[in-house]
């Protein structure tokens, strides 16, 4: 069985995370993959303190594992998520979108756990003086928001560059992935594409169908003209987003043809009109499982890897 100390700072069995993927990672998934061993995590996304309140509520009805919520940092609710995860004291808090140092204070002294995701050495760096317990340093290969450095590249310069541990993110989908982790210096993965086709996910049947569909060219990232890239999958929607960004769309039609995309493909299943978020790993998710069986899959596919590695070692 696979342990590091990342497993032991935050109460976990596993080393797995489950991503906070907005309109996908809600009390459901992430009860299952906490109650599987792993980090689930609720997303809180642009929604107010109610919701993010009642999900909480809901999870931990579910289950008495440890678990995480997402705080996106650019959400206008933002101050009233991180007062009311710190009032319900959550175990982990992860963060993206931004810088979370406004709110540290507050939440450590609800004995929060915070893991900010980043995208650069520098951030990471920050984050560490900030107080976080660990960062998710996430390549540009995952799905959603994403930055411009591979997984490949960014976790072992990560790693170098902090003391506390660090969870790779962003390509990874099965042991080998996993494995290939933990050799870059991580102590733990973050994976959501794979757990889009949990049988907890509540996502549309539509989403989960081209997930198992897609293949290793299947995705895209739009966006970047305006610093904000998004990867994927390729949809009349993303399409429609790259030919208007290439012809010189402003950012205010952009946004406004992107607002309630993602919700579209995650509740409604709409191929026409959603963003149906996806890593580039997609051409490796080929079946519905449950969350269980994929975090399981994830460590025994790791160890066996890290087991066959050492008989090339002379």
């Amino acid at each position: 069985m696979i342990h590091t100390p990342l497993c032991d700072a935050l109460g976990i069995e596993k080393p797995v995370f489950q991503g906070g993927m907005a309109w996908i990672a809600d009390a459901s998934l992430a009860s299952a993959v906490s109650k599987a061993g792993g980090l689930g995590i609720i997303a809180a996304m642009n929604a107010n303190a109610e919701w993010v309140c009642g999900q909480i509520r809901e999870l931990r009805e579910a289950t008495d594992r440890p678990f995480g919520v997402n705080v996106m940092l650019m959400s206008p609710f933002a101050d009233e998520v991180a007062q009311v995860v710190a009032e319900e004291r959550v175990p982990v808090v992860v963060t993206g979108a931004g810088n979370p140092a406004k709110y540290m204070k507050d939440w450590a002294a609800a004995d929060i756990k915070v893991v900010p995701v980043v995208a650069s050495v520098g951030l990471a760096r920050l984050m560490q003086r900030a107080g976080a317990t660990a960062v998710v340093a996430e390549g540009t290969e995952s799905g959603g928001h994403i930055g411009e450095t591979s997984t490949m590249a960014l976790v072992p310069q990560v790693a170098d560059a902090v003391d506390i541990p660090v969870v790779a993110a962003g390509g990874i989908a099965d042991g080998r992935g996993v494995a290939a982790a933990f050799m870059l210096g991580a102590q733990g993965v973050q994976v959501g594409t794979r757990f889009l086709v949990a049988d907890e996910c509540t996502v549309s049947d539509e989403y989960k169908d081209r997930v198992l569909k897609a293949k290793d060219i299947s995705t895209v990232a739009t966006g970047r003209k305006f610093g904000h890239p998004v990867r994927c999958l390729k949809t009349p929607f993303s399409n429609e987003y790259a030919r208007l960004e290439k012809e010189g769309a402003s950012e205010q039609e952009l946004n406004e043809l992107g607002t309630g995309a993602l919700r579209k493909a995650a509740k409604e299943g709409d191929y026409e009109h959603g963003s149906f978020l996806c890593g580039q790993i997609a051409g490796m998710v080929t079946k519905r499982e449950p969350a269980a069986a994929i975090v399981d899959d994830l460590m025994d596919g790791a160890e066996h890897v890290l087991k066959e590695a050492t008989k090339w070692v002379r």
